[in-house]
């Protein structure tokens, strides 16, 4: 096991220069009480020079805590798996999540690009069921990323092994179902908080521990995972280049799988419900122009089935003249038979933004 850094420890350090700051200025009104007004300028002077130490101190301080900070977020990263793929590297690795308190994995897949230079990313959000395994192992995006040199980062689609009451009962809530949320009732609200995971925690992650640009970064997904990649875009105008999904629920708050997992993780108050509706995020999106990229396959079960709803989604770009480009694939289903046939048009679609 890695040796953890003691940060408390470092923090009271840092808060010592400010005791003796403190110390200090008790010390200098004493001493001007003592000696008479006529050693004011003396003292102050004195007092000066030593605080010009102090921040030094500080400063010194400060950097060494954010050295050791990103040092002990390498330190927590374990390797699960590792195989040259495309040229590149197919990599999972796994981590202690402070937003989700408990293990996590996520995959990266390296170009050979990253040997020598930092790359863009874009961040994969899979649907219901899936683990970080179900992208890497059925998209076939390896060779697209390591031709166009994109870092493609999969992380898992919900906490796991939490010991909540009911997490595994069903396969559309719970276990394999975060919803890119963060849940605000009992007992979920402790662990899933996978909308914070995904837009906070896993890029810190990355960029510090891999080859990454922070500047370039985009995102995508499927299904429950395109709702994720939609929100996510929508929720933080500017933070992502480009957008994509495949099949996405467009419109949880109109479909039984977002009612079912939205009043679960976020009670029965529907207005809050509504900051993570991808269609109610676009009827007052106001950020820079968002290119938006749908695929849809004409013959998928869940979208006759009401559960994905692009019409409405579409409705509402255009009322905001937010560019969507939606593609109705013809005898396409729901599967990663869909996603394969049509990854590299989006790992295109995001190339030309990424590496502008």
């Amino acid at each position: 096991m890695s040796p953890v850094l003691n940060m408390n420890r470092l923090t009271k350090l840092f808060n010592k220069p400010q005791m003796v700051f403190r110390n200090m200025k008790r010390e200098l009104k004493r001493s001007l009480f003592m000696h008479g007004c006529h050693h004011e300028v003396m003292f102050v002077h004195m007092f000066a020079c030593e605080c010009r130490v102090i921040m030094y101190e500080i400063s010194f301080i400060t950097r060494t805590l954010i050295f050791l900070s990103r040092v002990n977020s390498a330190m927590a990263l374990t390797q699960v798996s590792s195989n040259k793929c495309s040229d590149g590297y197919q990599k999972v690795f796994e981590h202690d999540s402070s937003e989700l308190k408990c293990k996590m994995k996520f995959a990266i897949y390296l170009p050979p690009k990253a040997e020598s230079s930092k790359c863009p990313v874009l961040y994969w959000l899979s649907g219901l069921t899936c683990t970080e395994q179900n992208f890497i192992t059925k998209a076939g995006s390896q060779q697209a990323a390591s031709e166009h040199g994109i870092i493609i980062v999969a992380p898992d689609t919900s906490p796991r092994g939490c010991n909540i009451e009911g997490e595994d009962e069903s396969w559309d809530f719970g276990t394999g179902a975060g919803f890119y949320v963060n849940a605000t009732q009992e007992p979920w609200k402790t662990n899933y908080r996978m909308y914070s995971y995904v837009t906070e925690e896993l890029p810190r992650l990355i960029n510090s521990n891999f080859p990454a640009d922070p500047e370039k970064m985009s995102i995508s997904g499927h299904s429950m995972g395109g709702h994720g990649a939609l929100i996510c875009a929508l929720k933080n105008p500017g933070k992502y280049k480009s957008v994509s999904a495949f099949a996405p629920i467009c419109n949880p708050i109109q479909c039984a799988w977002g009612q079912k997992a939205f009043s679960g993780y976020l009670g029965p108050d529907k207005s809050t419900w509504e900051s993570y509706d991808a269609t109610v995020l676009a009827e007052s999106y106001s950020g820079p122009e968002l290119d938006i990229l749908i695929d849809q396959g004409r013959d998928d079960q869940f979208l006759s089935a009401s559960q994905l709803l692009p019409d409405n989604l579409i409705a509402a770009c255009s009322k905001k003249k937010i560019p969507v480009v939606f593609r109705l694939q013809q005898g396409y289903d729901h599967s990663y038979y869909f996603i394969f046939s049509f990854i590299n048009d989006h790992i295109k679609h995001h190339a030309k933004y990424l590496n502008a």
